[in-house]
């Protein structure tokens, strides 16, 4: 392997070198970013809003925790979080300035606003030290990531021992003629719909072809194990479109 490749990953389909990742992710969402939460629910057809519930269920929120959630941009998960644990903070972490500005004119963040943080960071160098959170969420964030296994060091990293990762992604599924009929759905009404509502067909063609490129659930389980973490499982959501995967900083 050459130098030149190791330095490469991809953009969607797209090969480019490392280091213009971050900088045509960061367009995507500025892009999109006054659309996001519409195209949110036009996307799944309002079902993401049915797994961000059942990653509540499952972490568990607890009063006096501490929850970073990286790539959290609107705060959706954030203020779920806080709103089942009303002695908890939030702090949320984003790439992409124009994200957090629209998280912040949400109503629950003015409600919300002495539990709430917002950082703008990037998820393979945090800006926070050792030990910091006891909770770490990132949602429909990683695949975004240039190197992935730098996220999850950096996840642990800011962790308390005894803390808990849980990554909510779009994955792969094991029914090779469903995956058939959901690649036809991604591919040729997911863009076609950015285009009507965001006027931006190019970001939404990136985030279908993200999602193909992204590891299928074991394969994932496997980077978080080797990233450090324990106890590390994964739920299927909706038979396979997305997966929601936990571990623990033992």
């Amino acid at each position: 392997m050459t130098d030149n490749q190791r330095n490469e990953t991809h953009f969607g389909f797209r090969t480019v070198a490392e280091e213009e990742k971050a900088g045509l992710v960061h367009g995507v969402f500025s892009r999109v970013a006054s659309r996001y939460d519409v195209m949110n629910d036009l996307m799944s057809v309002g079902i993401h809003r049915v797994w961000k519930t059942a990653m509540m269920d499952w972490l568990a929120p607890r009063d006096g925790q501490h929850l970073l959630d990286v790539a959290g941009g609107t705060g959706d998960v954030a203020f779920r979080f806080l709103q089942r644990a009303s002695g908890a903070r939030v702090t949320v972490c984003d790439m992409t300035e124009s994200m957090l500005v629209e998280g912040r004119k949400r109503a629950e963040a003015s409600r919300l606003a002495d539990r709430l943080a917002w950082v703008t960071g990037d998820a393979m160098k945090l800006p926070f030290a050792d030990e910091s959170f006891d909770r770490y969420t990132i949602s429909f964030g990683i695949r975004n990531v240039t190197r992935i296994p730098d996220a999850l060091a950096e996840a642990r990293r800011v962790l308390k021992p005894g803390g808990r990762l849980m990554v909510l992604e779009f994955s792969q599924m094991p029914v090779p003629m469903l995956q058939w009929l959901y690649d036809r759905y991604s591919f040729n009404v997911i863009p076609k719909m950015g285009e009507i509502v965001a006027n931006d067909r190019d970001s939404y063609q990136y985030l279908v072809e993200s999602i193909r490129k992204f590891p299928d659930q074991e394969t994932f389980a496997t980077m978080i194990r080797h990233a450090g973490f324990g106890r590390v499982q994964y739920r299927n959501m909706s038979m396979g479109i997305a997966a929601l995967h936990s571990g623990w900083k033992v």
